[in-house]
C-alpha cells in the first residue's frame, strides 16, 4: 500500500530553540502513534528557515530531550489510550 500523507498525523510536536531540534508524535491512519526525533531547523544567513536532518545528538540535545521526556511519554499515553 503506498504512502497516503493525508492519513497522516501530527499529534504533539517539541522544539528546541536553542538548538533546532524538534521531536513529534505521529500517528499514520489507524495505526500506534510514534515518535520522531528530528528534524533539525536552521536559520540561514538571510533570516530564512530551513529542516535538516537531526543527525548527531549533541549534550544540549540530550539534556533537552531528558526534560521533555516526561512530558512526551505522558502524551503518548493519552494518545494510546485514545487509539
Amino acid at each position: 500500500m503506498p504512502y497516503d500523507a493525508a492519513k497522516d498525523q501530527v499529534l504533539e510536536t517539541w522544539q528546541n530553540e536553542e538548538t533546532g531540534l524538534s521531536v513529534t508524535i505521529y500517528k499514520y491512519g489507524d495505526g500506534e502513534p510514534k515518535l520522531q526525533i528530528g528534524p533539525r531547523r536552521y536559520k540561514k544567513k538571510d533570516g530564512s528557515a530551513t529542516m535538516v536532518k537531526a543527525g548527531r545528538l549533541s549534550i544540549t540535545d540530550l539534556r533537552w530531550l531528558a526534560e521533555v521526556m516526561d512530558e512526551i511519554t505522558e502524551t503518548m499515553k493519552e494518545h494510546f489510550l485514545k487509539a
